[in-house]
């Protein structure tokens, strides 16, 4: 038994070495049930990268509201998923003491506007509170023949106490008009408005709670823009290499697995995000898809980034090329069933196929060797 499979196993070998001579050497080979084929094929490909990533709204449409005072929540307007419009009242705090306060600086500004009146009218008529004290030597000249002719009147155009009492008068009235404006100012954030139009993301605060201002503003709600969102795609460091802004992006998401995203690239982060030692750079594709109402924040993508697309190539599978140093090759189906060594030239890769340049025709069968 031990002879008879000796033979048999050197039988193998010997066939097996035939049909690789027959390859190499002749450059032909018969048909071999272990060999699949494919054939040569004009196809659209690119050369791409792949990445994973998430749906993120873009700087500046996710805003966290909250308000610059202190007080109770009067009312609340918002509700989670409810869309507000950009100056939409969305929450009010008690103002009470701020409308008391805005009445007390109105009246300061009208007392002190009547007190310049006062200080005016107290200073001699016919003079300006804008002219310069001084006292002046006039000489009055009468007509000829008057007997007063010559003489030497002093009269004073109006004294210090005066001058100084209406610019007093003045800076009080600049002073209660600049505490009234601020005033209003504080009244006006105890109305909290929507900054942008968006969707209430969530909401921190409730009516009938007191809110204190501080360093850090507390929040009342979230607002996100949906219609400004963009994906942040992690791409390895041995590909970002290969990223440039403006380049064509594609891009699934869980949800609807079957649909596919359009955009493109935007931006790319200068400084690495390192995890579990793994180097991946934040590349910002642009949504620029006619559904992309469809998108959420945080939603999970799978981003492909195109670097170069070529349409109408001939292809084929990058497992039928054999390489030999420089030269590429691959076994070409004659006619007869045998397959014929063939020189090929190469282009560009994508996925499992490969770019044929010359060498091969649209529609020649090709052998690919079986794992």
């Amino acid at each position: 038994m031990k002879k008879i499979l000796f033979i048999v196993l050197i039988l193998t070998a010997l066939s097996g070495m035939a049909f690789a001579g027959s390859f190499l050497f002749t450059g032909k080979a018969k048909e071999d049930s272990s060999y699949d084929t494919a054939l040569v094929k004009k196809k659209n490909i690119g050369s791409s990268i792949l990445a994973t990533g998430s749906v993120k709204p873009v700087i500046g449409a996710e805003v966290k509201v909250g308000a610059r005072i202190s007080g109770k929540v009067e009312h609340l307007y918002a509700n989670i998923g409810d869309k507000v419009e950009k100056d939409q009242v969305i929450a009010e705090i008690e103002k009470r003491d701020l409308e008391a306060q805005v009445a007390q600086a109105e009246a300061n500004f009208k007392a002190a506007d009547a007190g310049i009146g006062a200080s005016k009218a107290s200073f001699w008529p016919a003079l300006s509170a804008e002219t310069d004290y001084a006292f002046q030597d006039t000489k009055y000249f009468p007509d000829k023949g008057d007997h007063f002719a010559g003489l030497k009147v002093t009269m004073p155009l109006f004294n210090k106490q005066d001058s100084y009492t209406i610019k007093q008068s003045t800076a009080v009235k600049e002073s209660t008009k600049a505490a009234l404006e601020f005033s209003k100012i504080q009244l006006s954030y105890a109305t909290i408005k929507a900054p942008i139009s968006g969707v209430i993301a969530s909401v921190t605060t409730q009516e009938g709670e007191t809110v204190a201002a501080g360093l850090n503003a507390p929040t009342f709600v979230t607002i996100i823009d949906l219609s400004r969102l963009q994906v942040d795609a992690f791409v390895d460091e041995t590909d970002i290499g290969r990223v440039k802004v403006g380049q064509k992006a594609l891009f699934t998401v869980d949800t609807y697995p079957d649909k596919e995203f359009t955009g493109k690239v935007k931006a790319i982060y200068p400084k690495a995000i390192i995890q579990e030692n793994v180097v991946n750079f934040d590349v910002v594709i642009e949504i620029d898809d006619s559904n992309s109402e469809l998108l959420r924040p945080d939603m999970t993508t799978s981003v492909t980034i195109y670097q170069e697309e070529r349409t109408g190539v001939l292809v084929i599978p990058r497992s039928a090329v054999i390489k030999a140093g420089n030269e590429r090759f691959v076994f070409v189906k004659e006619t007869s069933g045998s397959f014929e060594k063939k020189e090929i030239k190469t282009g560009m890769q994508s996925g499992k196929d490969i770019e044929v340049i010359s060498g091969l025709k649209e529609g020649d069968t090709i052998g690919i060797k079986r794992e």
